[in-house]
């Protein structure tokens, strides 16, 4: 039986669409309302999720087996992050869009507002074909918005790449949801829990021996699809070269909103969906998966000399701190119900410390580099000399990412990560997590020193006001994280 649809539910999901049919006509009408068309709607759209999840759970698109579409306070959660993110996003493109080789305007913001329309999506998403679409339209526009460096071979190289990984990728997770679809007959993810918990009830989904290895075989290729998304060994080969192609600001939103979007879509499909088979294979999975990631992406980051492909490794690493809370299933007893909770405040909080960081990273880059590359670590020697704040943002940044002080947020967001670790009883995950963060300070100090030491007393680059903006706010939202942590515990607890 179905519903009629509840469009309040749907309205963040209207204001991102129509935030990017806005910069279009914007860009073709009045040009130098662009930007404000591109801001303001993605406020517009933040806004709009916060109010929503005021008025409690609302559910549309609902069929006699389930919703595919719930309006909720995670929801909502992720609708702001997003919108924040490419809120920062937009102020951070400012110099390479001014740049005379720089992407058209019009053209690089409606992609950025379509990406944002299917993150906002993603985050109400209750069904595996509107989880797949979701992630779809989130990146499909950064294809192109990857190759959009003119004239630079790397560009386009990175987004071919980054094409064919993500088709693959796509082809890979359709094939698994295709498959659980035969076994239980339902795509809608709490129907598809049922049925993998045992027998069905009247007119519920036909129940599934979770033994059968094509149970095993479905699950393993969804998870599998959505691991390339975030970078995950060994489907991190895409993320350095892309990274390094693209241009700075895009490069931002790849490390951050592709991976959180990668990040929610695995936390819906495996707590969500196959929450019966995590202490088996799924778990197992993860486990591996979790300690392979860190553990190549900071071996790798150790080696490298360019600031950018760094990055790129620093992230794949954080990308396995963020899956090692999947793993504990595994060991899980008792309330199974109970370690789910644990695990996705764990990886939610995890997100939100490491996007603030990582964004607060990328605008010190682009405020130092205004519309070039990254360049070579040893390129931003004497840093501090020549603009000591952005120096001081930039190790403070630095240190969060290895979960040092001052960097108090990316500590915090450690010890959440090792905490459902260690009540879970995943004690080796744990020890690897610890190990790989010693590993991590090696690179991260050495980027730190060489900010701090030497160079020359060169006068200090302009920077653009936007990027100031975000910056400022990246920082304070960082440092407010940091000092209290609870409030973000909340938020997504």
């Amino acid at each position: 039986m179905t519903q009629a649809i509840d469009n309040v539910a749907l309205l963040p999901a209207y204001l991102a669409a129509g935030t990017a049919v806005l910069v279009l006509l914007a860009d073709l009408l009045l040009p130098r309302l662009t930007y404000a068309a591109a801001a303001l709607g993605t406020i517009g759209v933040g806004a709009a999720a916060i109010w929503v999840g005021t008025l409690g759970t609302r559910q549309t698109f609902c069929l006699a087996d389930g919703c595919s579409f719930v309006a909720d306070d995670t929801g909502a959660l992720i609708a702001v992050v997003f919108s924040a993110l490419t809120l920062g996003v937009i102020g951070l493109s400012v110099p390479a869009l001014r740049a005379p080789d720089g992407p058209p305007r019009g053209e690089y913001l409606f992609l950025l507002a379509c990406s944002l329309a299917g993150g906002v999506v993603l985050g109400y998403a209750r069904d595996l074909i509107t989880i797949v679409v979701a992630l779809e339209t989130l990146t499909l526009p950064l294809y192109a918005l990857v190759g959009f460096r003119r004239r630079a071979v790397a560009s386009a190289e990175a987004s071919v790449d980054f094409l064919v990984v993500s088709v693959v990728s796509s082809a890979v997770t359709l094939m698994g949801a295709a498959l659980l679809y035969a076994l239980t007959g339902t795509v809608h993810l709490t129907k598809l829990r049922e049925a993998l918990s045992g027998p069905a009830t009247d007119g519920g989904p036909q129940g599934v021996d979770t033994s059968l290895p094509l149970v095993s075989v479905a699950a393993v290729l969804v998870l599998v699809g959505i691991a390339f998304k975030i970078a995950a060994v060994p489907f991190h080969a895409w993320a350095p070269a892309t990274y390094e192609g693209a241009p700075l600001p895009v490069a931002a939103y790849l490390s951050t909103a592709s991976k959180v979007g990668g990040v929610i879509a695995l936390l819906a499909v495996a707590l969500g969906g196959l929450r019966p088979i995590l202490d088996g294979t799924a778990g197992v999975l993860f486990a591996v998966v979790a300690v392979a990631t860190m553990t190549v992406g900071n071996l790798a980051a150790l080696r490298q000399t360019r600031m950018v492909r760094l990055l790129a490794f620093s992230s794949i690493a954080q990308a396995g701190y963020l899956l090692a809370p999947l793993g504990v299933f595994v060991y899980a007893t008792g309330n199974i119900g109970d370690t789910a909770n644990t695990v996705m405040t764990a990886v939610l909080a995890y997100t939100v410390f490491y996007v603030l960081l990582e964004i607060t990273v990328f605008g010190v880059l682009i405020a130092v580099r205004g519309g070039a590359q990254g360049g070579p670590i040893s390129e931003y020697a004497g840093l501090a000399r020549r603009s000591p704040i952005l120096a001081g943002v930039f190790v403070l940044a630095l240190a969060g990412l290895a979960g040092l002080p001052p960097g108090l947020a990316g500590l915090f967001a450690k010890v959440t990560v090792v905490d459902a670790l260690l009540k879970g009883n995943a004690v080796w995950i744990a020890v690897a997590v610890a190990v790989n963060a010693v590993i991590g300070l090696v690179y991260y100090v050495r980027v730190a020193s060489v900010v701090v030491r030497g160079g020359t007393p060169e006068q200090a680059a302009r920077v653009p006001w936007p990027v100031g903006l975000v910056l400022a706010a990246a920082t304070i939202a960082a440092l407010v994280a940091g000092v209290a942590p609870q409030w973000v515990l909340a938020a997504v607890g």
